[in-house]
């Protein structure tokens, strides 16, 4: 299949068990009698170890809390969604057609999702040692520089600061919707100035989408399209 062929190419291997990497790509609204939820969990697991590993050899002189902090940052939907960008992912998922008309390939959750259970795949086919090669090369061009700074924008406290001099007030943040099961709930916020709401945005915590909304009201407010 050409999107299997296409895709290998950026995962610089080709799967001796194609069905494992159509399964990673299946989402589970494409109704088959598999999707990729157990790999996700698998790959997760992976990930944690092969990020966590490549932060303890690059940083030798960083205490367990700075590496703990660093590897939250990347271990994360924000992290594994520019990854799965990096690698054009969305266009090889397999979504309902509601799920594409809904934009889901442009989904973080989804997304972040899919990247996890490729690498799961990944992982279960040839072994650690290919996703720790991946994971270094992915994370050195998505991130030239990777210090302290460039992993941990504040995005909130950003936007704050730019209200507060321009309208002297600070944002108001709101939850506004829930969904998914208990187990892996997402969360919808809001952001409003001067009690008009900005923006929204959605992550798998309050705080990953107070930060997510933050940004796209910083981004609108910089290039002056104002509510």
């Amino acid at each position: 299949m050409k999107y299997i062929s296409e895709l290998e190419k950026d995962l610089d291997y080709h799967f001796e068990n194609p069905q494992l990497l159509i399964e990673a790509l299946t989402h589970k609204s494409y109704k088959q009698p598999y999707n990729n939820e157990r790999l996700e969990f698998l790959g997760d697991a992976v990930l944690d170890l092969v990020i966590g590993e490549y932060l303890f050899t690059k940083f030798p002189k960083f205490d367990e809390g700075k590496l703990s902090k660093m590897r939250a940052s990347l271990v994360n939907e924000e992290g594994f969604t520019k990854m799965a960008r990096h690698i054009n992912l969305g266009k090889h998922i397999l979504l309902s057609n509601a799920e594409e008309n809904n934009n889901g390939r442009e989904k973080p959750s989804l997304l972040s999702n899919a990247f996890e259970a490729v690498m799961g795949a990944m992982y279960l086919q040839v072994g650690l040692s290919h996703v720790e090669a991946l994971m270094h090369r992915y994370l050195d061009e998505i991130y030239p520089v990777i210090d302290m700074t460039t992993l941990f924008k504040d995005f909130k406290t950003t936007l704050q600061e730019l209200t507060q001099a321009e309208f002297g007030v600070t944002p108001d943040y709101k939850l506004v919707g829930t969904s998914g099961h208990d187990h892996k709930k997402e969360f919808e916020i809001a952001v409003f100035i001067q009690d008009k709401e900005y923006a929204k945005a959605k992550g798998k915590s309050k705080k990953v989408a107070q930060q997510e909304a933050a940004l796209i009201a910083l981004n609108i407010l910089n290039t002056g399209e104002r509510k």
